[in-house]
């Protein structure tokens, strides 16, 4: 009996296997957790086709490129912030359908990260707090973003949206409910 490609699903055309096919149905997403010196969670509230979201800052794997470097690049061009990659925290393990392509599934990886700069982009204290020009964003692409702490002892899984970050909350507050949390 044969396991390879063609067994698990991948059609054979003109001698090739239909391999890009079954690899656009994977969306893999890297997020960092970041932990200020004030033992805070940095997190994005974003809002993308009219749904509001809180979650790990992050975004997708491009091809070629690694899961570390495609966070520092996230935090790059969503922050402006140089940061240092640290220990991988968790890679999703079961099936998680996306929200925005119901074809696709969505596998997330996190890292523990550290700035290496100060911040300088605007850090609201309230949640959905964006401005004209993070507005006009949205009204010119359909999503725009910006970044708030939580407070470490505030933290619950309910603060965040996506279903896997929520399994990344309650697993880093039981990991660290009694001790400062140092990435």
């Amino acid at each position: 009996m044969q396991y390879g490609r063609r067994a698990c699903g991948a059609k054979k055309q003109d001698g090739l296997f239909e391999e890009e096919n079954i690899l656009n149905m994977f969306n893999i997403r890297v997020y960092g957790i970041l932990i200020n010196e004030k033992n805070q969670l940095l997190v994005a509230d974003e809002y993308i086709r009219g749904g509001y979201y809180t979650k790990f800052p992050g975004g997708g794997l491009e091809f070629g490129e690694g899961t570390r470097d495609c966070l520092k690049r996230e935090f790059k061009e969503e922050m402006d912030l140089e940061v240092e990659i640290g220990d991988h925290i968790y890679t999703t393990d079961f099936f998680q359908m996306s929200a925005f392509n119901p074809s696709h599934q969505i596998i997330s990886i996190y890292y523990f990260a550290r700035a290496l700069e100060p911040i300088t982009c605007p850090i609201r204290t309230k949640i959905f707090d964006f401005d004209s020009t993070q507005l006009d964003t949205y009204n010119k692409t359909g999503e725009t973003e910006t970044f708030r702490f939580i407070d470490w002892d505030k933290l619950t899984p309910e603060m965040v949206t996506l279903p896997i970050d929520k399994i990344v909350v309650e697993m880093l507050l039981k990991q660290y409910s009694q001790k400062s949390v140092k990435a």
